[in-house]
């Protein structure tokens, strides 16, 4: 692996925004300095006039490998997430077969060793049957146990009582839930079916799967975290109603219950179906702007936690369907950076809140090993981003397998020119650099 030297960049890490170089040998951040000269064999990037942050942390991205590839793949997804600015990320076990059995998880780590472009870990599934096979789950070296706590694909759908028990009560690791509740969606369903048949108002969807089933779910997977002092990660939180659920009296590192927010939650609202339509139809749902901003609201003042994509691509001829046959998720992982870098331009939050809740906050939350910080001796997961170029997201910049994106047509000012994974330069200058694959996480 060449050692490489980063010039003269805008260094943004730990809440501060310095000038300085970072020298990395072996994979690693070896120094950090305001002038950095060594000999021999280093290749030199100059960052002049650039920001260089640390690579980001998405700990919800669904990359559909096993069984659902013609929609994306570990290869195709990591791809647009290095170029996007992504590092790791962790994958949901929904896949087909899901990742419920120690077997089936080893197979996903297998797969991305030989393919995956970015450092990453894989979630063990829960079911209403499991049980024993997620408690064979070692926490050294998988992010955490996914349990849907609501509709989801395949047999993982979590929903009886005491199997919830036995999880929150026995899993020593984080447990990362999806919290709709299903017989209130249900029953929504079938009200809406009655009234409007199989033609159902897209921008029905946020009524459908409404507050009140986000709030109902999310507020037992808390009173269960608490009854049994479960380490509890709530995902893709859309409501105002669920942030009363959490707290920012206490450091992210003393927590046992965090949470987080979207990217898409936070830059799209129910205004937007009449646009995006099925383009923005994800579960849960986006919902109206009152909620909308108060998402942004609790990021700023640290009930939310961390800022994730949810990752989610279908193909576009699947997505144009009608509102019960048209799959809910929407592809991100390649344009997250680009979503938050508008807000900053905007003034709705600052380029270090944004290093803080993308690159710290999630190595915080799942306590990985020597990553999301520039510090010296962690691993050299770095981005080099030009703030002021300005791009169009067009069909031939977008490198997820389904193709589409609900940003297309959309300019968006600020551009990673550079990513780095483990020491790797897997992006630079337009060129991807695929000879190095990224590594698997480790935690503590």
């Amino acid at each position: 692996m060449q050692d490489l030297l980063i010039k003269n960049g805008q260094i943004i890490n730990r809440g501060s925004f310095f000038s300085g170089d970072i020298y990395i040998r072996n994979g690693k951040i070896e120094k950090i300095g305001p002038q950095i000269n060594v000999g021999g064999a280093v290749k030199e990037i100059n960052a002049e006039g650039k920001w260089v942050i640390p690579g980001i942390i998405d700990d919800q991205v669904h990359f559909r490998e096993p069984g659902l590839t013609h929609k994306a793949e570990l290869y195709t997804e990591s791809r647009a997430a290095v170029v996007g600015g992504v590092t790791s990320f962790m994958e949901m076990p929904n896949t087909k077969p899901p990742a419920l059995s120690q077997e089936l998880l080893q197979q996903k780590y297998d797969r991305a060793a030989q393919v995956s472009l970015a450092n990453y870990s894989f979630f063990m599934g829960a079911s209403n049957d499991n049980l024993e096979e997620v408690l064979k789950t070692n926490e050294k070296n998988v992010c955490g146990i996914k349990v849907f706590m609501g509709s989801s694909t395949g047999n993982m759908l979590v929903d009886d009582e005491k199997t919830l028990e036995g999880l929150f009560s026995q899993v020593p690791m984080l447990i990362a839930t999806h919290c709709e509740d299903e017989a209130t969606i249900r029953a929504n369903l079938e009200s809406f079916k009655a009234k409007y048949g199989e033609d159902v108002p897209m921008h029905m969807h946020p009524i459908i799967r409404s507050v009140e089933g986000c709030y109902k779910s999310s507020s037992m997977a808390v009173k269960l975290a608490k009854a049994y002092n479960t380490r509890l990660h709530i995902l893709h939180i859309t409501t105002a109603e669920e942030l009363d659920l959490f707290t920012n009296e206490i450091p992210l590192k003393d927590k046992r219950i965090t949470s987080e927010v979207c990217v898409h939650h936070l830059y799209f609202n129910s205004d937007d179906y009449a646009r995006h339509g099925s383009g923005i139809k994800c579960n849960p749902a986006v919902k109206g702007p009152e909620h909308q901003s108060a998402l942004l609201k609790a990021l700023l003042d640290n009930r939310l936690d961390i800022i994730a994509t949810d990752h989610a691509p279908h193909t576009w001829e699947e997505k144009q369907q009608s509102y019960f046959k048209a799959p809910s998720g929407v592809p991100l992982v390649q344009h997250t950076l680009n979503v938050m870098m508008e807000f900053v331009q905007q003034g709705k939050i600052s380029i270090e809140r944004v290093a803080e809740k993308m690159c710290h906050a999630p190595a915080e939350c799942f306590q990985v090993n020597k990553r999301g910080y520039l510090d010296e001796g962690f691993w050299a997961d770095i981005l080099i981003v030009d703030p002021e170029k300005k791009w169009v997201v067009q069909k031939e910049n977008i490198l997820y397998k389904c193709g589409w994106s609900p940003f297309e047509g959309h300019e968006f000012t600020g551009y990673v020119d550079t990513t780095i994974v483990s020491g790797h330069l897997a992006w630079h200058e337009g060129i991807l650099n695929t000879e190095k694959m990224g590594e698997r996480l480790e935690f503590h």
